[in-house]
Formats: C-alpha cells, structure tokens, sequence
C-alpha cells in the first residue's frame, strides 16, 4: 500500500505567531497640535501607535524612507529602534520622557505642540518574552505600517483599534486587563497581514510556510519536536526524496532542515524553562533529547549559559 500523505496548510504560521508572547501597555494617550514632534529612545522596548484622528510623519532609525502615517493606520516597532513622531519632518522632536515625565495615569490625556491641526494617537509599549533568541522577531522588518487605506483592509483592525482606543482612555475595572489581551491580538494580526502580504521569496524563513511540501515538514517539526527525525523521515511524511528535499528546505528555510530542528527544540526548551515547571532532565525528554548532558551542552552552546543558569534568570526578570 502507498503512504498517504496529508499536504493541508499547516498550523506552523500559528505555531510562530504564539512564540510573540507579548506583555504590553498603553503608556500615552496623547492629543498633538501643530507643530509637533516627539522622539522615543532605542531602549529595548517594542513600541507601537495608532494614528486615531490627523496624521503624522514616522521616522525610524535604520530605516531610509519616511513614512507618511493618516488616521486609522498602525504602526509597529518590533525591535524597539529609536524613532520620531511629528507633524513635519522638519520640526525639531522633544524625548517623550520629557513630555510624560510626572504622568503615571495612562488615561490622562497627554497634550503637546502648538496652535495647529491636531492628532490624536494612542502609543504602546510591549515586550517579547526572550526577545533575543525569538526566531520569529528575528525575521520581522524595523517597521510594520499597517495603513487605513490599505485595500480589503481585515475587518478586525479597525474595532479593534477603536477599542483600545477607547480603553486606555478610560480607567474602569479590568481596563488594564482588557487593554493587555487587545495589544496581544493588535499585534498578532499586525504579524500575521505583514507576512501574508510579503512576495514569495521574502519573509525568511517565516516565507517558507507558503510551499505546501516544505510548510507541513516545518508544521511537523513543530508539532513534534520530541520525535527522533531525520531527514529521510521529514521527506517521507512530505512525500519527497531526501535530496530534493534537503535542498529545498535548505534554500527556502536558509538552513538545514536538522539544523532548524535543533533550534526549534532549544527555544522550545528555553519557554519551558521559563515556565518553571519542568526540571531540566524534564524539559531535555520533552524536546527531544534523551540524555540531559547533551541537552545542556546544545543550550549552552546556543544561548551561553546553561539550563539552570538561563531558568533562574528568567525567574528573577519576571
């Protein structure tokens, strides 16, 4: 009998999407008057702004373009570079630890600048849980702009700015809550239309989640980290030969596929220790490895110190 094999699309691109984990916060609610600017820090923090009414120019480090911003976009800073917010290029930005120095209450409404046309905006903060080792924020852009005007805009944008919106303006009970879970799915989505909008070829190795063959072998790896694959058994369950395969992987994926394995297993690994639940001998058989000595020594050499080491220090940031 033949081996039948299931190409469906993979639950990979959610698998990716949970290793976000995002912990955020509304931290400005703020109503500017031209002219205005305002400069945030390259501090490690992610940051994200919804344009709600007016429009403003976005100036990120690192990035070449400037970028025009109306009412209704949102923009994301995923690795936390430094950038300004203004009403025109050339107005000189104020650090916006000057202007929220003193506010402690993110529904008091921060207002800045002059006389002019005014633009209301709702800015947040969050962080990603082991933000440097997160294979999935290592493929992300120095910026996501998410514009109102974008054609067939998703349906769940828009509410669900306004809600958040409306939320961080008000403080009622379960407001810091609801505002957290609405940053979570905000950027979620946001992750989720930057990638499907890339060309076939870009995206790293997020973009191989497109080729049918290659995206059920990455959803395999995920699903079953603890399973002894190899290369023959990832091309079997995918219905190819092994060298076709290997190649494949390599060229959409960037590594190979025993390679991307491995480091699939040690971030795995890495939340699991995280958690805190797990003892090290645990968390090495749950992803794959049966012996705990080779388990430290693959951590160790991936993320410079050993299981218990990176585990306590988790505990300690939390």
């Amino acid at each position: 009998m033949g081996v039948v094999v299931s190409l469906e699309k993979p639950d990979a691109l959610v698998d990716v999407l949970d290793m976000l984990k995002p912990r955020g916060r509304v931290y400005c609610c703020s109503e500017m008057s031209a002219p205005w600017a305002m400069s945030l820090p390259a501090d490690g923090y992610a940051r994200f702004h919804v344009i709600e009414r007016g429009g403003a120019w976005l100036r990120v480090d690192g990035v070449k373009q400037l970028t025009p911003l109306a009412s209704g976009d949102l923009v994301i800073v995923p690795h936390g570079n430094g950038h300004v917010l203004a009403d025109s290029p050339k107005t000189k930005p104020v650090p916006i630890i000057r202007l929220v120095k003193g506010i402690e209450d993110s529904a008091v409404l921060l207002r800045h600048g002059g006389r002019g046309p005014k633009t209301m905006m709702t800015c947040g903060s969050f962080q990603i849980v082991n933000s440097n080792y997160n294979p999935l924020l290592a493929v992300l852009p120095p910026l996501i702009h998410i514009p109102s005007a974008r054609e067939q805009l998703d349906d769940w944008l828009e509410p669900t700015l306004k809600m958040l919106a409306y939320e961080a303006r008000r403080q009622r009970p379960g407001s810091e809550t609801l505002v957290a879970r609405l940053i979570d799915i905000i950027l979620v989505q946001a992750v989720r239309v930057w990638f499907e909008e890339q060309p076939h070829d870009r995206g790293g190795w997020l973009g191989a989640l497109r080729d049918p063959q290659i995206g059920a072998a990455i959803g395999l790896i995920h699903r079953e980290p603890q399973r002894n694959w190899s290369v023959s058994a990832l091309a079997r369950e995918v219905a190819m030969s092994r060298s076709i395969f290997a190649a494949k992987f390599s060229s959409l994926v960037g590594e190979p596929p025993l390679t991307y394995l491995t480091n699939w297993r040690l971030w795995q690994a890495s939340r699991l220790l995280a958690e805190g639940v797990l003892s090290v001998g645990e968390t090495a058989l749950r992803v794959g490895y049966e012996s705990e000595a080779a388990f430290s020594k693959a951590f160790k050499r991936h993320f410079g110190q050993s299981p218990l080491a990176y585990r306590r220090g988790q505990v300690q940031t939390d």
